[in-house]
C-alpha cells in the first residue's frame, strides 16, 4: 500500500521515477536586476515520505507565494546582510553604503542597527490581508538572514527583535496568515555571521564561510551546530503548524561545513509531520524542491521547483526602488506555472514595518486579475504543449481542460486574433474574465481565436476542452 501511494503521488508531481534524476543541464532565463544570485541544483531526489509528497502536491496547487525579506538591514534601506561579507564582489556595495568606513568599522556600524530597529507601524493582519487579496496562497518569512539577527523569540541569543522591541514577527505573521489558509514557510540561514562559533572574534572574516579550521577547533564547531539545531527546533516547536523549512546558505554543507542536517530534518519532522524542507542548492534528500533565484528555467522541469524573485530590484527595502509592473508579475506567473513551477514573489517592508504603497497597488491589481483568471493558474499542472509565442498553457489535473494565458507587455496592444499550434480545442473556447465564448477555427492543427474589440489591453486567460 505504501509503495502504491508513493507511486501515485510521484506521478501527480510529474516525477519520472522514484530515483535521483540524471545530471541534465538546467538552462535558465535570467530575470535578475542585481549582480549576485544563487544558482540551482541540476539533480533531484524524490522524497520517500508519503506525507512530504502529499504536502508537495498541495504546495504545487497553490502556485503563488509571498516572500518577506525584513530585518535590521531594513533600517538604513540596504540590500539584506551581504555587505557584511568581505568577499571582493561586495566591496563596492559596502562602499556605496558607508564610503568613509573600513571593513571593521562597517561591521561595527551594522551590528548597532539592531538598537535602531523599532518597527512601530508593523501590522501583521494588514500584511496578511494585502497578500490574500493579491491571490497568494503561501508565505515564506526570513526568520534569520546571514547576519544572524533573529526575527523570532530565540532563547539562545540576545541578538533578536524580541529583546530589542518586544514584538515577535514570526508569531504575529504565522497567526495572521493561517487565518487566511496560507501554507507557512520559515526561511532560515544556516550561516550566522554574528554567532561567535561561526565567525569567531579571534579570527578575521575573509569570506561567507566559517572563519576557522573546523578540524583545529571542533569544540567551536560543535557549539555552532548545537546552536543552529536549537534555533531550528525553536521554530518548529513554538509557532504552530509550519509547512516549509526554507534553508539558505548552501555553502554550509558536508563535508566542509557538516552540521548534521539529516538529524535536524528528522527532529523537525517529528514535530512537523510532512514538513517540506528546502536545503537549497544542496543536492539530495533534503532539497524537496529546487529554487532558481531570479531565473526561470528555459523549459519545463519534471520535478517541484520555485522561482524566487523580487518585486523591486532588491530583496530588502531600499529607498526609491525600481518596481516591476503588475503585468511583469502576471506574465512571469503564467510562464513559471506553464513550465511546472511555483512563483515566490518577494516584498521588502521598510524599517518601520510598512509595505510601500507602490507595492500595494501592484499587488491589488494582480489580485483582481487572479480573481477573474486564477482558474488558469491554481490547481493546474503543466500541459504537454505549454507555449506558443505569447500564449502559455496549463492543464487541469485530469488533463481534460486546457487553460491558455495570453501575456502582454505594459505598452502592448491586443491583436484582433490569437493563434497557436497543438492543444486543439474540442468545443467552445471560453474567456475566463466574463464567460464569453470566443469565435475560433481549427485548420491543420492550428487554432485561430478571434478577440472581441472591447477587450482591454492586458493579459487574459481562456479555457477549452482538449481534443484527444
Amino acid at each position: 500500500m505504501k509503495n502504491k501511494l508513493l507511486l501515485s503521488l510521484a506521478g501527480m508531481l510529474l516525477f519520472p521515477s522514484l530515483a535521483v534524476l540524471g545530471q541534465s543541464k538546467v538552462i535558465t532565463r535570467d530575470i535578475a536586476e542585481q549582480g549576485f544570485v544563487h544558482g540551482m541544483s541540476d539533480t533531484y531526489t524524490v522524497p520517500d515520505d508519503p506525507r512530504v509528497l502529499a504536502a508537495l502536491d498541495e504546495w504545487q496547487d497553490r502556485k503563488f507565494g509571498i516572500f518577506f525579506h525584513w530585518g535590521v538591514y531594513s533600517v538604513p534601506g540596504i540590500s539584506e546582510s551581504w555587505p557584511l561579507c568581505s568577499e571582493d564582489k561586495f566591496i563596492a556595495r559596502r562602499r556605496k553604503i558607508q564610503p568613509d568606513m573600513n571593513y571593521d568599522q562597517f561591521k561595527n556600524w551594522y551590528w548597532q542597527l539592531a538598537g535602531q530597529f523599532n518597527p512601530a507601524e508593523f501590522d501583521a493582519a494588514y500584511w496578511a490581508e494585502i497578500m490574500k487579496n493579491a491571490g497568494m496562497k503561501y508565505m515564506v518569512f526570513t526568520t534569520k538572514h546571514h547576519d544572524g539577527f533573529c526575527m523570532f523569540d530565540s532563547r539562545l541569543t540576545d541578538y533578536t527583535i524580541t529583546r530589542t522591541t518586544g514584538i515577535d514577527p514570526v508569531k504575529d505573521l504565522t497567526d495572521e496568515f493561517r487565518k487566511h489558509d496560507f501554507m507557512i514557510g520559515t526561511y532560515f540561514s544556516k550561516a550566522d555571521w554574528h554567532c561567535p562559533w561561526y565567525w569567531h572574534p579571534d579570527k578575521a572574516t575573509p569570506s561567507r564561510g566559517v572563519n576557522y579550521d573546523i578540524s583545529q577547533h571542533p569544540d567551536w564547531w560543535n557549539k555552532f551546530c548545537k546552536y543552529t539545531a536549537g534555533q531550528i527546533d525553536e521554530l518548529m516547536s513554538n509557532y504552530g503548524r509550519i509547512d516549509i523549512l526554507w534553508l539558505d546558505g548552501g555553502w554550509v554543507k558536508a563535508p566542509a561545513e557538516d552540521f548534521g542536517i539529516d538529524t535536524i530534518v528528522e527532529n523537525a519532522r517529528a514535530k512537523q509531520p510532512g514538513l517540506i524542507v528546502v536545503d537549497r542548492t544542496v543536492k539530495g534528500r533534503n532539497e524537496n524542491y529546487l529554487t532558481p533565484e531570479m531565473r526561470i528555467p528555459a523549459e519545463q522541469l519534471p520535478y517541484p521547483w520555485e522561482t524566487n524573485t523580487t518585486l523591486t530590484n532588491r530583496w530588502g527595502w531600499t529607498p526609491n526602488p525600481k518596481y516591476k509592473s503588475a503585468f511583469d508579475v502576471i506574465n512571469m506567473l503564467a510562464e513559471i506555472t506553464a513550465k511546472g513551477g511555483n512563483f515566490l514573489l518577494d516584498v521588502g517592508p521598510d524599517g518601520n514595518g510598512r509595505i510601500e504603497q507602490a507595492a500595494v497597488e501592484r499587488l491589488e491589481f494582480i489580485g483582481k486579475w487572479l480573481e477573474k483568471n486564477g482558474e488558469a493558474i491554481y490547481n493546474t499542472r503543466p500541459a504537454k504543449v505549454y507555449n506558443c509565442g505569447p500564449v502559455w498553457f496549463n492543464a487541469s489535473k485530469d488533463g481534460k481542460t486546457i487553460y491558455g494565458i495570453y501575456t502582454l507587455d505594459d505598452d502592448g496592444k491586443l491583436p484582433s486574433k490569437v493563434e497557436w499550434s497543438g492543444n486543439v480545442p474540442a468545443g467552445a473556447v471560453t474567456l475566463l474574465a466574463d464567460g464569453r465564448e470566443l469565435k475560433h477555427s481549427v485548420e491543420n492543427g492550428k487554432t485561430v481565436v478571434q478577440l472581441p474589440s472591447d477587450m482591454p489591453d492586458m493579459p487574459f486567460a481562456f479555457k477549452f476542452k482538449i481534443r484527444k
